[in-house]
């Protein structure tokens, strides 16, 4: 039976149970999709306004010490993580977004007018408006009056402008805007926004830790479902529905390889070949539930793995857990790396080509930091990371492996269901 077939048996049998129990609110706290178990309740949507009023003064708290007067935010996970503002919307390039957030006061709103009535939902007071799209000024005179009234002819206004930062305008525009502030300086606020969102509170961990327990249901049916002969599309897209079924909300990144004996990478589209005997399946699943990510991968095989696949896969499950017994507060990014890399190296295998072995986790499927032997970034309680060791088995083939976790004051704690030590066996 394939995972679209379960889950439509799936859905059937959620049919049965509502009609015989007309009280049952699905969706509610306590309910998941496919079961009335006692597992833990999916965590309430959005966020309360206490949670954005912290945020606020931590980070104004980060911008007294950086000299900084305001922040000009340009992207999605900038807008909302201080806003709320929460849309599919930004799917479209057509128009800008921005958010001023200043040294002391709520953020202001300078947004397309077509989104004033869902920013009024927010907990954002001052929301100002232009008609949009209008290419011949879009925004940028009321983003520049706003400026001025929030920092002053001479003020500092702070720009995420380093790695993993985007600007989500114009260049033409943010040059006109910078130009008609001559006395206002603009400058690189990256440490600000880094700094704030890698350490999560408990409301967006909870968010994490629910679509990770999804995934981990939806990864176990795939030993019962798959079968030599599918087309790794089909198995990839049977995936994502179950995903659906379960009660993620999006999975914007599903990625699979296959191969005899290893994959060659893990970042390309799947091709059209049936899985065979003595391949490695690899399905790496990024889902999301009210705007967060989970992020791991799981390893399957056809038929008994070989003596090197199964060897292998023992070498990067014990590289890990190296990660996860050092991974506590205090220690660094790059120790992480250099735990895993020992482990993999002394089992005599060459690190993997992918260049990081982890990255921190939320509401961007890789977010800061990066798990590498120069980034000596210190683990901090409430961190969501991933331990993500690869491989290389030599001939252009590798293994990778993935789980998550959040970092706590006694250490890491799984989100993930772990992996078993053996790689799982389909067939």
């Amino acid at each position: 039976m394939s995972i679209q077939s379960q889950t439509v048996d799936l859905l059937a049998d959620r049919v049965a149970i509502d009609s015989q129990n007309p009280g049952l609110v699905r969706g509610g706290p306590g309910e998941r999709p496919d079961t009335l178990s006692s597992e833990p309740a999916a965590p309430m949507r959005g966020f309360s306004d206490a949670e954005f009023e912290t945020r606020l003064m931590r980070c104004q708290e980060l911008m007294t010490s950086a000299a900084i007067d305001a922040l000009l935010l340009t992207t999605e996970p900038e807008v909302r993580y201080f806003s709320g503002f929460f849309t599919r919307f930004w799917e479209s390039p057509a128009r800008p977004w921005f958010l001023v957030v200043p040294l002391s006061g709520k953020p202001v709103a300078v947004i397309p007018e077509i989104g004033e009535p869902l920013m009024a939902k927010t907990w954002i007071d001052d929301i100002r408006t232009w008609p949009s799209p209008r290419p011949t000024d879009e925004g940028v005179t009321l983003l520049s009056e706003t400026l001025r009234e929030v920092v002053g002819d001479r003020g500092r206004t702070g720009v995420p402008m380093g790695p993993e930062t985007t600007l989500r305008m114009p260049l033409g525009d943010y040059t006109r805007l910078t130009l008609s502030l001559p006395g206002v300086t603009f400058a690189d606020a990256t440490m600000v926004i880094r700094d704030q969102r890698m350490v999560k509170s408990e409301a967006e961990v909870d968010k994490i830790a629910h679509v990770c327990r999804i995934a981990s249901d939806s990864f176990a049916t795939i030993p019962h479902v798959v079968t030599s002969g599918q087309r790794l599309t089909d198995v990839l897209r049977d995936v994502k529905i179950d995903l659906l079924a379960r009660g993620v909300d999006d999975v914007p990144y599903l990625v699979g390889a296959a191969g005899p004996g290893g994959y060659d990478n893990v970042i390309s589209a799947p091709d059209e070949r049936p899985l065979s005997e003595g391949d490695v399946l690899m399905v790496d699943v990024g889902a999301n539930y009210d705007g967060y990510f989970c992020d791991f991968d799981r390893n399957f095989t056809l038929g008994p793995a070989t003596a090197d696949v199964q060897r292998g896969n023992r070498a990067l499950h014990r590289a890990t857990d190296a990660a996860f017994a050092a991974a506590h507060p205090g220690a660094t990014c790059a120790e992480l790396f250099h735990a895993m890399a020992t482990v993999i190296e002394d089992a005599g295998y060459a690190v993997g080509t992918i260049g990081r072995m982890g990255h921190g986790l939320g509401m961007q499927l890789t977010e800061w930091p990066s798990h590498t032997p120069t980034d000596h970034t210190p683990l901090t309680s409430g961190m969501v990371l991933t331990l993500e060791p690869s491989l290389s088995l030599g001939a252009g083939r590798g293994l990778v492996h993935e789980e998550n976790i959040v970092i706590r004051d006694t250490g890491a704690q799984l989100l993930s269901r772990r992996a078993p030590q053996e790689m799982t066996q389909i067939g």
